[in-house]
């Protein structure tokens, strides 16, 4: 056999692969005598058709079957050869046969590329640093008033934070435009919900009261007819209504599952969710800039290929959720917008494989133990969550495979320089 290399654009590679007549024969020959042994012809006992019949008859088919073969094992016998790691199925196109009846053809594939570490001693990361402080706890509280805020009417003018029902019609040059009409609207005022200008403008009005905006859509408007457009909004105050909070008594505190009622019992159970919540966030935004400072220090060319399979894997993974939250599922979304985190995914797993492999790291069967029963928490039952996990070896690899790429940020937060970053319970949980 007879194998050259040729180098394609970027990662691909043309393999030249020639086989002799005689390589050929061997595998046409005793794929014709396995013919005729099972062939079952008129006029002849099953096993005994001559291998002339035979060839004559389907010489040209088995031919294409021996090709078939010889292409599948000469192809990863030639790679090994070459000392080439294909990535995905090759192309094949078959060259002229040679004249003395041996067999000759192009493989073009995509190739793995090699991952040069970088010195991980000049990483620079930082790593977040914040607490669940007893000011947190209260605003926590006092979101969880605000979801059950009552509105209750008044006849004074609307401040900021109160909630309006309105009536409105928008013009540009005069004309009303789709969309800038509707009625029964319940505005809070502040919250942002409206064009700059709007919410403001109301600032003062009463139930009753008609007000003219005149106003201007934003430029990077999501509307691009609107955007940057002038317009007029002639709007009917129907009513003016005030927040009000519900009273952290016991009706309220065992409402929230809180089963005894008091007060110290809400603020020990809020304070343990938000604390296993920031403790969450926390290992999410290290290992993120941890992984943001390997694809800045690793210039990486990666396989369309691989790509190709994890934009699929991505999308698949996009529609099961749509579907799950009841939207449409049969959309079929645009592979392409995948791309830029299928590639992201790809480096970073052959830049996280190559330092496993070049550091030996090995997974913690313990730690993988602590995050399936951290994860069984959760749950009613844990038990039966660790359980399940123990009976399905692909669950619990899947678990593994995430406690090593931890492993991995560890043993890179130990070599790198890293700088502690103080950051307060909402700028870590509630990002702007």
């Amino acid at each position: 056999m007879q194998v050259s290399v040729e180098s394609g654009e970027g990662l691909t590679r043309r393999l030249q692969v020639n086989l002799p007549a005689e390589k050929v024969d061997e595998v046409v020959n005793a794929k014709l005598k396995e013919a005729a042994r099972n062939l079952r012809l008129d006029g002849f006992r099953p096993g005994k058709v001559p291998l002339r019949v035979v060839k004559q008859r389907f010489g040209a088919q088995i031919r294409q079957d021996a090709y078939g073969e010889l292409i599948q094992s000469s192809f990863y016998e030639a790679v090994s050869q070459e000392n080439l790691q294909p990535v995905g199925e090759p192309s094949i196109e078959l060259r002229e046969e040679e004249a003395d009846g041996g067999l000759a053809y192009t493989a073009t594939f995509e190739v793995m590329p090699e991952v040069e570490l970088a010195d991980f001693s000049s990483l620079e990361i930082k790593r977040p640093r914040a607490e669940v402080t007893d000011e947190d706890v209260e605003n926590m509280i006092r979101k969880l008033r605000e979801q059950r805020t009552e509105w209750v009417e008044v006849e004074r003018e609307a401040r900021e934070g109160d909630r309006v029902t309105i009536d409105f019609k928008g013009y540009i040059d005069g004309e009303p435009f789709e969309g800038g009409s509707a009625e029964g609207v319940q505005l809070v005022l502040g919250s942002g919900r409206m064009i700059p200008g709007f919410e403001e403008g109301l600032i003062g009005a009463r139930a009753g009261d008609e007000r003219k905006l005149e106003l201007k859509f934003p430029e990077d408007y999501g509307v691009e007819k609107l955007a940057g457009k002038e317009a007029e909004f002639e709007v009917v105050v129907k009513a003016v209504a005030e927040p009000k909070l519900p009273e952290v008594d016991e009706d309220f505190i065992r409402s929230l599952g809180v089963e005894d009622g008091t007060e110290e019992s809400l603020r020990r159970e809020v304070r343990e969710n938000m604390e296993r919540e920031l403790k969450q966030k926390l290992k999410a935004r290290t290992k993120e800039q941890v992984m943001e400072a390997l694809l800045e220090k690793h210039e990486l060319q990666v396989p369309a290929a691989m790509v190709q399979r994890e934009a699929e894997a991505l999308k698949q993974q996009a529609q099961q959720e749509m579907a799950q939250a009841g939207q449409q599922s049969s959309l079929d979304l645009p592979l392409n917008i995948f791309e830029p985190q299928a590639e992201r995914r790809v480096k970073l797993g052959m830049i996280i494989g190559e330092i496993v492999r070049a550091n030996d790291i090995k997974v913690d069967e313990g730690k993988v133990d602590e995050a399936i029963a951290d994860q069984a928490a959760t749950y009613e039952e844990p038990q039966e969550i660790i359980d399940w996990y123990a009976a399905n070896p692909q669950a619990r690899a899947a678990v593994e495979n995430v406690v090593l790429e931890d492993q991995v940020v560890e043993w890179i937060l130990e070599q790198a320089k890293v700088e502690d970053e103080e950051l307060t319970f909402d700028e870590l949980v509630s990002p702007r």
